[in-house]
């Protein structure tokens, strides 16, 4: 159809569809300063004519026209035309209208449960070592983001986190829903004390969830222990392994502790492991006294990787330590899953040492387990020189009871 044989306006879709192009771009009105606009080629888009505020006629575009996704309709085009309309400031300018758009839509991207715990994260991270940063912002860029993380978090409802919790507690992941619940509880607290929410809608809600499993902690019985320590002995693949799998029973450190150690924090004469503040929960420094048995396994594991940095360097790149399942995956295969963990043989040691009548400061030094406050007050070498007794005694215990020939008798 030609623009001439137009009869009516508002333009019917089927006049909107068939208006032909001219060898130049047109205008062809279609009602209250909306206009469909016609290009040589063919292609057609909506366009509304308006005052700005100084007074000059401007236009302001739309969209294209047409029924596909993203696209216009006349019908569709008008009701735009009239929100429009409604929204203007009040000298009639539509300019003030999209700077107000943008700037509210400007405000509610920052007001996304996601820029706050990103906001958050940024605060916390410099206290938190590497592992955790980034095991803390995957779970919540995994879990979190994708399904709350667009929402105003003031919108966010105590039973919508409710049901978000209990949704993944289905899928078997019960510390890792412990884990997430924590860091956004965490999150809301941060827009609390800031001024920018009047209550944590995740408050209270751990009583209504499932209790964290022990099983990340998972240990054998002391009737079992002997065994375990006789397996890892044969531990039949890598060698490398073995050794950190007895390191691990024997110095009652964390997994990760000495998994990503390098070899400059060992001075293996003096019988010293200090692991830097970095590496540390608690971002302190921590000496470890080594018995003569961790010392002479260390040098056998020199024997393997002393050429690189870490003592456990990975296999595709030796600049970072070996996966964080590594001691896990071992434990499995000498048929163990479920049964015992690297973070189990902690508890096992505090057990045992308390059971046969060591200090329990001594105990929880060595674990660096330290109180907060002025009783917390942490050194490096609190109890250095009896924990050095106490975790040679341990090793020989330990040696004792793979061989078997362990005699029961309480330590005063």
């Amino acid at each position: 159809m030609k623009r001439g044989e137009i009869k009516k306006r508002p333009m019917a879709d089927t006049v909107l569809a068939s208006l032909e192009a001219d060898a130049k771009e047109y205008r062809e009105l279609d009602g209250d300063g909306l206009y469909l606009r016609v290009k040589p080629d063919g292609s057609k888009s909506w366009q509304l004519r308006y005052k700005k505020p100084g007074g000059q006629w401007s236009w302001l575009g739309l969209g294209s026209y047409g029924k596909g996704e993203h696209q216009l309709t006349g019908e569709q085009a008008r009701k735009k035309v009239r929100e429009l309309r409604d929204a203007t400031a009040k000298d009639g300018s539509l300019l003030a209208t999209k700077q107000a758009k943008k700037t509210a839509e400007a405000e509610a991207a920052n007001n996304t449960f996601e820029h706050l715990a990103r906001e958050w994260y940024g605060t916390k991270r410099k206290t938190w070592s590497d592992g955790t940063a980034v095991r803390t912002i995957g779970a919540l860029e995994k879990h979190v983001f994708p399904v709350l993380g667009k929402r105003p978090y003031t919108s966010i409802t105590p039973m919508e986190w409710m049901q978000f919790l209990r949704d993944m507690e289905q899928t078997g992941i019960v510390e890792q829903t412990s884990r997430v619940r924590g860091m956004c509880r965490e999150i809301y607290d941060l827009a609390r004390v800031t001024g920018r929410a009047t209550h944590n809608p995740l408050e209270g809600l751990h009583k209504f969830l499932l209790t964290k499993p022990v099983e990340n902690f998972a240990h054998v019985s002391l009737d079992e222990f002997p065994a375990l320590l006789r397996a890892i002995q044969a531990y039949p693949h890598a060698p490398d392994v073995r050794i950190g799998l007895r390191l691990l029973s024997m110095l009652a450190c964390r997994p990760s502790e000495l998994r990503e150690a390098s070899w400059k924090e060992f001075d293996l004469d003096t019988c010293q492991w200090l692991i830097p503040a970095e590496r540390m929960k608690r971002r302190r420094e921590h000496l470890v006294p080594l018995p003569t048995q961790a010392v002479a396994l260390l040098r056998e594991l020199h024997n393997l990787t002393g050429s690189y940095p870490l003592l456990f360097p990975g296999r595709g790149n030796t600049t970072k330590a070996r996966s964080n399942t590594v001691f896990l995956m071992a434990l499995r295969r000498l048929g163990y899953e479920g049964r015992q963990t690297g973070h189990g043989f902690r508890h096992l040691a505090s057990t045992i040492l308390n059971e046969n009548g060591f200090d329990s400061q001594h105990v929880e030094a060595q674990l660096s387990h330290v109180k907060e406050g002025v009783r917390g007050v942490y050194d490096k070498s609190t109890y250095l020189e009896q924990r050095k007794v106490m975790m040679q005694w341990y090793a020989d215990y330990l040696d004792k009871l793979a061989a078997g020939n362990v005699v029961e008798l309480k330590r005063a």
